[in-house]
C-alpha cells in the first residue's frame, strides 16, 4: 500500500470510523452520559496538547525554517480557527433560545459546540428543507473546523517522519477517532429526533468525518513541498489544534462536568502523550 493509500485509510479510519461509530452508538443508546464524555473529551485534549507540544512544534523548529516563521504559523492557525469559529457561531447562537446573556461565553455542551442543537432548533420549527439544509450545511462545516485541523496533524506528522506512519501519527489517528465517537453522538441523536431514519442518520453521520481526510491529505502534501512548507503545515495544524484543546476541549468538558476530574483527566492525557512519544 503507497503512502497516500496509508494516509488516507488511517484518517478515514479515525475520522469517518469515529464519528460513524459515535452515530451508531448515539442511534442505538438515544442519549449520551455528560460525566463520560466530558473526561473523554479532557483526556483526548491533554493527549493532543502532548502531541502538539512536544512532537509537532518541536518537529517544526528542527526545520530550521526560523523560529518567527513556526511562531507566526502557530498564531496563524488559532486566528483562523477562532474566527472561522466566531463568524458560524455569530450566525447561529441567535437562533437557539436558551443561549443568551447569561450563557457562558463558550459552549457547554457538545451539541453547542457542533451546532446540531441550532438543526434540532429547526427541526423542530419543521422549517422547509432548504432551512433544514442550511442548518446542516452550518453544522457541517463547525464540525469541519475541528476535523480538518485534525487530519492536518496526522498528514504533517506523516510527512515530518518521511512518509512512515510514526507512533505521533498513530497515537493522533487513535486519539481523534476516540473524540469522534461523542462527537458523532451529538450528530446522529438530534436527526434521529427530527425525524431521519436510523440507518440515514448514522450514515450522515459517517460523512461528517470526511473532512479529517481532507485535512491529512492537506498537512501531508503541504508538509512534502520542502522544509518551508513542512514548518508551515506543522505549525498551522499545532496552532489550530492548541486553539480547539484550550478555546473550546477543556473549557467545555469543565462546563459538562462541573469536577476537578477533568483537570485530573486532562493532566493524565498529557502524561500518556509524553509516554507515548519518548
Amino acid at each position: 500500500m503507497g503512502v497516500i493509500e496509508t494516509l488516507i485509510l488511517t484518517t478515514a479510519l479515525a475520522g469517518v470510523g469515529g464519528t460513524g461509530l459515535g452515530g451508531l452508538i448515539g442511534a442505538l443508546l438515544q442519549k449520551d452520559s455528560k460525566r463520560v464524555v466530558s473526561l473523554l473529551l479532557s483526556f483526548a485534549g491533554g493527549v493532543m496538547l502532548s502531541v502538539v507540544c512536544f512532537d509537532l512544534v518541536t518537529e517544526a523548529i528542527e526545520t530550521n525554517a526560523g523560529i518567527w516563521t513556526v511562531v507566526g504559523a502557530v498564531a496563524f492557525g488559532v486566528a483562523m480557527t477562532y474566527l472561522l469559529n466566531y463568524l458560524i457561531d455569530r450566525k447561529t447562537n441567535p437562533e437557539v433560545p436558551h443561549i443568551d446573556a447569561n450563557h457562558p461565553k463558550t459552549a457547554d455542551d457538545l451539541d453547542e459546540l457542533i451546532h446540531s442543537d441550532h438543526l434540532e432548533q429547526h427541526y423542530a420549527r419543521k422549517d422547509s428543507r432548504l432551512g433544514l439544509f442550511v442548518a446542516g450545511v452550518v453544522m457541517a462545516c463547525a464540525i469541519a473546523l475541528h476535523n480538518v485541523p485534525e487530519g492536518m496533524t496526522i498528514g504533517a506528522s506523516y510527512a515530518g517522519n518521511d512518509g512512515v506512519m510514526g507512533s505521533a501519527a498513530l497515537v493522533l489517528a487513535v486519539l481523534i477517532g476516540l473524540h469522534n465517537i461523542p462527537e458523532g453522538m451529538a450528530v446522529s441523536v438530534p436527526l434521529i429526533s427530527g425525524g431521519m431514519t436510523k440507518w440515514k442518520a448514522v450514515l450522515i453521520t459517517a460523512a461528517t468525518g470526511i473532512p479529517t481526510i481532507l485535512g491529512a491529505l492537506l498537512g501531508y502534501l503541504l508538509g512534502e513541498l520542502g522544509a518551508l512548507g513542512l514548518c508551515l503545515s506543522l505549525g498551522f495544524a499545532s496552532g489550530a489544534m492548541l486553539y480547539v484543546v484550550f478555546g473550546e476541549i477543556l473549557p467545555q468538558s469543565i462546563l459538562m462536568y462541573h469536577s476537578k476530574l477533568p483537570a485530573f483527566s486532562a493532566i493524565t492525557g498529557i502524561l500518556v502523550g509524553l509516554l507515548i512519544i519518548f
